[in-house]
Order: C-alpha cells, then structure tokens, then sequence
C-alpha cells in the first residue's frame, strides 16, 4: 500500500454522497481533504463533521475569510468545533485579521491565501497590486506569518521565494497544479506540475479534477489515479 502523499484533495461538489464517496476512495493515499465554500455553504457544520467521520484524513477548511478582526474573529470561533487542521484567511486582510483568527483558533493552523492561482499578471495589476504576482504575494506572506499564521497558500512561481522569508517552520500549500497529462481547461493559471511544486518547497499540493474527474469510471479507477499521481510525487 502506498504511503500517504502530499496531496490535499479538493472536494468541490454539491453532492455530499459524492463528496464521501470521494473521500472514501482516497482515503489512505491523500493527507488532507479540503472543504471549499461550495460545500460549506451547501453542508454546514454536519457536512464537514459527516466528511471527517467518514475517513482519517486532515480537514482543510478553505473558507477564505476576510473582513475586520472582530468578525473574521467570530466567524473563527463559529468553526472551531470542527477542528480542522488549517482555516483559510485572505492575508491582504493584514495582520490583525490574522492574528485575530489565530487567537481564535489556537489549535488550527490558520493559513495565509496570498493571490489566487485564477490570476493572470494582467489581473493582479488592474486590481491595484503595486507590485507583479511575486513580489505581491511575498509581502502577503510575510505579512500573514507576522500576524501568527502557520501555513500560506501560494502558486508554485512564488514557492521558492516566499520559503526564503518565511522559513522552513510554516508550512506552504500550493494549489494551481496539474500533473503533465492534464490540459489547461481548467481557471488555473499560474501553474506547475505536482511533483515540480514539491522540489520547489511545497510542503502539499492541492488537486481536485485531475483526481475526482475520474470518479465517472467509478471509485475503484479514482483511487487507481490518485495512486498513480501519488506515486509521481513520492518517487
């Protein structure tokens, strides 16, 4: 059996059967299972307790939270029965919002989103960015660690960079990959292969339908392709 890889899967349905099922079918392979709004919005509290009942793996809560400290604040405390291992925040929400969050969730490893893997360099310039994807992205970690965030999330362009400021202790969560037989039909832009990210410093990768898109041939062949992209990684 193969070990668990460094791969957080992203669990993006509307159907909480499914959701399971997907989870079901990897668990033992992946190390973490991400909870977006989507599902969150559509399952509450009971939908992420069902999926953590229903397998061993870490939850990722990838609610993305941004608004003053006070209410990032209580919409942390709001969640932090679940106990999930990482919460999500934007870091532009400064370091306050963090550390807010942080208080809040003492034990959850609240994580630091610099700019999202859907924006292009055009993108991050016409939403009033002073700097390009890198550098903009490196001051948001930075300034998500010094509010007491443990984990970042970043494209795998700025793993190496953002490593360099914010040491070997955090841990930094890379979406935006796609192992090499995927096509680019997909709204990532900034991308890397899986393996790719993890020589650059990543400490997981988050995949969603290069796995779960192979859940139509039935969950015996959607365990057989996270094997086969985990094994990618591993060796």
């Amino acid at each position: 059996m193969i070990k668990s890889a460094p791969i957080v899967l992203a669990v993006d349905t509307n159907d909480l059967e499914t959701a399971k099922q997907w989870v079901s079918a990897t668990d033992g392979v992946i190390s973490v299972v991400k909870l977006g709004l989507e599902f969150y919005l559509n399952f509450g509290t009971d939908g992420v307790k069902a999926i953590a009942d229903s397998c061993q793996t870490d939850i990722f809560l990838d609610l993305k939270l941004h608004d003053i400290p006070h209410t990032v604040a209580g919409a942390a405390r709001a969640v932090s029965n679940l106990r999930p291992k990482f919460l999500t925040v934007h870091a532009s929400g400064g370091s306050a919002m963090v550390a807010a969050a942080v208080e809040a969730m003492p034990s959850t490893q609240i994580t630091g989103v610099t700019i999202l893997t859907s924006l292009s360099e055009n993108d991050v310039e016409a939403i009033g960015f002073r700097s390009h994807a890198l550098d903009s992205a490196v001051g948001l970690a930075t300034i998500a660690v010094n509010g007491g965030a443990r984990a970042i999330v970043c494209s795998p362009l700025e793993i190496l960079a953002i490593r360099e400021v914010v040491g070997s202790e955090v841990t930094i969560i890379t979406p935006g990959v796609r192992p090499k037989d995927v096509a680019a039909n997909d709204d990532q832009v900034r991308t890397m292969t899986p393996r790719e990210a993890i020589d650059r410093g990543a400490n997981l990768v988050v995949i969603g339908r290069p796995i779960t898109a192979s859940f139509a041939q039935g969950s015996a062949a959607m365990r057989e392709r996270a094997i086969e992209i985990a094994e990618h990684i591993l060796n």
